[in-house]
């Protein structure tokens, strides 16, 4: 195969990188380097979980033909007799069987030893300088390009200067040391070593929640009636915070357009004004507008180059906040009426799912037609639960198998880390497919319970992903920060796993190309043979910490919100946000009737053509709004304001004699409706 699987590998985790980017982030609005820096960072650490798995396989291959090599076995022996002294042979008919096959993703030697230094140094340069760096300068309030990078570097003054510090520190160990010579391969590897060291001790923590949330969160997502009342509980939630995001945009605004009144067009701050104008919603830059006209302009705001700074500053949070908060509570309505459908379908006799709301069931044409209302009841209401549950026991088995591991990947002799028992027993019969497949599904889990919860994470609001292109710019580069820093001591930590790393094994065998780019970690023996084998014990802890629920009860404690099933404040924020649904419910089932009855309406009597309005587009007018007088077909529609509420009428309809006056929906003689809206007193009278 040469380099194809390579290559392969290196577009489809593009094409990954790049789709979870569009989900999380917004590629026509946000600044192309910072979708840059975060497509690359996301890429180069998926790259690195993708193709170590080649490496292990072609390194056990190597490994295979250097032991044939010193030491031949009786098979290689064999065929070399058989090679020489062909006619002689016994059975000529029998076929020997080849050692050290070559594998069928085999990557050329030279390849992959430059391909790991350009992956790793390219995001280690990406995580310590240059996503720091953009991340202020994406923050920043200020309006020029050079305004930018200077609060940028101001800002990481501190986080450079500590990094340094540290840096002159390990430089002074090393040159004190009298057995180490102070040269530039070693300094590389005290550096690698540090950034290796701060990675594991987070890894370690993300792993332990990861472990024991994922299997818990498919096992209770089989339960519909626990599923329903988490999604009351985080509508409550998510409704608080929606009203605090309005009110906070709405002070930001407030102050927004005291300084457009005061700042008028002959001022030297007034350009800074309108690009904060720029990124205020719609509808507050035509409040604005018509305030500017009305009122006389006093210069009442005294305004500086530095308070524009902090209030351009605001109102990017305040907005990018709002829509955040916007969105996820339209998801969350959406997942809470299919969850309230899916709770009724299970009690009805009917085999056929029953959306409460037809615009609910969307979807593309093939989609309808495969996955049915029948199809649909079946998934949610007899197999979803079941899937469900099998999913959660093999997730499970797979967290137990990486604990045990992780507490016993140290000890060689006997060998009792379950994944270096697959991998050495695939090695003996030369199943490099097997090889690959354990490696590829135990580096897969162990940076999905990583990855996902470097996406679930929430720090006060100030790093937050969210889906349905709702992430800020500072979270994305955080993520990338946190993918770059996590993924080289993960893969690390997994070749410790499999006993192919001798800095932890302390075996006398090939190393893999990541490996060799790492450098020796007994250059600092405190390190190599201590942290990285004591520590990651630490997930056994951890695991047991987040099955107990401690993390949750103590930010419970702080005021912080969690779900906890047995906690009365979690009972009661359930019961709003159940009443909050209902409401929203029945507002939407409240718009939906009334915009079907004036569509039943005009459909009927062909006012349609003459508003040249739509069903998906028909809009209700304001109450304060007039309509004017339009003939169409010898019938005038008079549009007129009755108790707060539009009133539509036809002077022709008029004409026809009542037989129930008091009726909303009254019928004339012929059939057809002469008003949506009971009549006023003496309407009739000139008829």
């Amino acid at each position: 195969m040469s380099g194809a699987a390579l290559a392969v590998v290196v577009v489809g985790v593009f094409l990954l990188a790049l789709y979870l980017l569009q989900r999380y982030g917004d590629l026509r609005r946000q600044q192309r380097m910072v979708l840059l820096g975060t497509l690359l960072s996301w890429y180069l650490c998926f790259l690195i979980v993708f193709i170590l798995p080649l490496d292990v396989s072609t390194t056990i291959y190597k490994q295979c033909v250097l032991d044939n090599a010193i030491h031949p076995t009786p098979v290689a022996r064999a065929r070399r007799t058989n090679r020489t002294d062909d006619n002689s042979s016994v059975n000529p008919t029998v076929g020997i069987v080849k050692v050290c096959e070559e594998p069928w993703s085999y990557i050329p030697d030279g390849i992959l030893p430059v391909f790991w230094r350009v992956v790793y140094w390219t995001s280690q340069f990406l995580t310590w300088l240059l996503l720091p760096f953009m991340q202020s300068y994406a923050r920043s309030g200020a309006f020029s390009r050079v305004g930018k990078i200077k609060t940028a570097l101001i800002e990481n003054a501190i986080y450079y200067g500590t990094y340094l510090l540290i840096f002159i520190s390990l430089l002074v160990y090393v040159a004190a040391h009298p057995q180490w010579q102070f040269t530039w391969r070693e300094l590389q590897t005290i550096g690698i070593t540090a950034a290796n060291t701060w990675g594991l001790f987070l890894l370690v923590l993300l792993l332990g929640y990861g472990l024991v949330e994922i299997p818990r969160s498919y096992w209770l997502s089989s339960s519909h009636g626990y599923q329903l009342a988490k999604t009351y509980f985080k509508a409550a939630k998510v409704a608080t915070e929606k009203v605090e995001a309005e009110e906070n945009l709405a002070d930001v605004m407030e102050e927004v357009a005291g300084v457009h009144e005061s700042v008028r067009y002959n001022h030297c701050l007034r350009k800074c004004v309108d690009t904060i104008i720029t990124k205020c919603p719609t509808e507050y830059k035509e409040e604005m507008g018509r305030a500017v006209e009305t009122s006389g302009g006093e210069q009442n705001v005294l305004c500086t180059k530095r308070g524009l700074i902090k209030l351009h500053k605001k109102v990017i949070s305040a907005v990018q906040s709002h829509g955040q908060t916007q969105v996820q509570w339209s998801i969350l309505l959406k997942e809470a009426f299919h969850l309230e459908d899916v709770a009724k379908s299970q009690s009805s006799p009917i085999r056929h799912f029953i959306h409460s709301s037809p615009s609910q069931h969307h979807g593309s044409c093939i989609s309808r037609f495969i996955y049915t209302p029948t199809v649909e009841w079946y998934w949610e209401c007899v197999l979803r639960q079941g899937f469900y549950r099998l999913l959660a026991v093999l997730l499970c088995l797979l967290s137990a198998a990486v604990v045990w591991s992780e507490c016993t990947f140290f000890t060689t002799h006997p060998v009792l880390s379950l994944f270096a028992v697959f991998v050495q027993m695939a090695e003996k019969k030369h199943n490099y497919i097997c090889i690959e497949m354990v490696c590829f599904v135990s580096i897969l889990f162990l940076c999905v319970c990583v990855y996902s919860t470097v996406f679930r994470i929430r720090v006060f609001n100030y790093y937050y992903l969210v889906p349905h292109h709702q992430t800020d710019a500072y979270s994305l580069q955080f993520s990338g920060m946190l993918f770059c820093r996590l993924t080289p001591p993960l893969c690390l930590n997994f070749l410790g796993l499999i006993h192919m790393d001798s800095a932890i094994s302390h075996q006398d065998r090939i190393q893999t190309s990541y490996t060799s780019i790492m450098g020796s970690m007994r250059v600092l023996y405190f390190i190599s043979d201590g942290f990285y084998i004591y520590y990651p014990m630490l997930v056994l802890l951890l695991c047991f910490a987040t099955f107990y629920s401690l993390g949750s009860r103590c930010l419970n404690l702080l005021g912080f919100h969690q779900y906890i099933t047995d906690d009365h404040l979690t009972a009661d924020l359930v019961d709003e946000g159940r009443e909050l649904i209902r409401r929203e419910r029945r507002k939407i089932q409240k718009a939906e009737d009334g915009e079907n009855r004036r569509w039943t309406w005009r459909e009927r009597y062909g006012v349609h053509g003459a508003t040249g309005r739509t069903r998906a587009g028909y809009t209700e007018l304001n109450d304060d709004q007039t309509s004017r007088v339009t003939e169409i077909k010898n019938s005038v529609a008079t549009f007129t304001r009755e108790d707060g509420e539009q009133v539509e009428q036809k002077r022709g309809l008029l004409r026809d004699n009542s037989s129930d006056e008091d009726s909303p929906n009254r019928r004339s003689t012929g059939g057809r409706y002469l008003s949506l809206s009971p009549p006023r007193t003496g309407i009739f009278d000139d008829v």
